[in-house]
């Protein structure tokens, strides 16, 4: 099945996939690939990693990747301050790019993103008591977030919730 030709039977059937997984996750990377699975069933990812912020220190840390080759878990990278940043830290909005250059206009690592295949992203804010916790990060093909796709995404936020708190446990 499509992305694209999901129905609501589909959403839900993904959904309590997501909640089975979750319950019996034992690890961090058991919640993350819980929810990898989840979104790539609802939107679809080829890269699909998760950022955790620390704005006391300024810097993110990539906690999983679905490619560790080429977007290994690593030490920190400072936050930078940009349309990015206003969108997903100040507004709480998801990020949206379906062109590499696009993208490029705010990731320094479009080329490598670009050699992936990839070259449209959605990038979902995850946000408890006030507090942004980190982001859902789905890369696939241009032109992949489309519409549908970014109305599917706001089915990830409370699972994204959960994974991120089940990961701290």
């Amino acid at each position: 099945m499509k992305v694209s030709d999901m129905t609501q039977d589909d959403i839900n059937a993904a959904l309590a996939a997501f909640d089975t997984s979750i319950a019996e996750q034992t690890t961090p990377e058991s919640s993350w690939t819980a929810l990898q699975d989840l979104s790539r069933k609802l939107i679809g990812a080829k890269l699909f990693t998760i950022m955790t912020v620390d704005m006391k220190n300024e810097v993110a840390r990539r906690e999983y990747t679905s490619d560790a080759e080429n977007y290994p878990v690593s030490g920190t990278k400072p936050i930078r301050y940009d349309r990015w940043f206003d969108i997903v830290h100040k507004q709480r909005q998801s990020f949206v790019a379906n062109t590499i250059s696009e993208i490029a206009t705010v990731f320094p690592d479009y080329e490598t993103i670009k050699s992936l295949g990839c070259g449209s992203v959605i990038n979902i804010p995850v946000v408890i008591a006030g507090q942004l916790l980190g982001t859902v990060n789905c890369l696939d093909v241009e032109h992949h977030y489309d519409s549908q796709k970014i109305v599917l995404s706001q089915h990830l936020a409370i699972p994204a919730k959960l994974a991120f708190l089940a990961a701290s446990r």
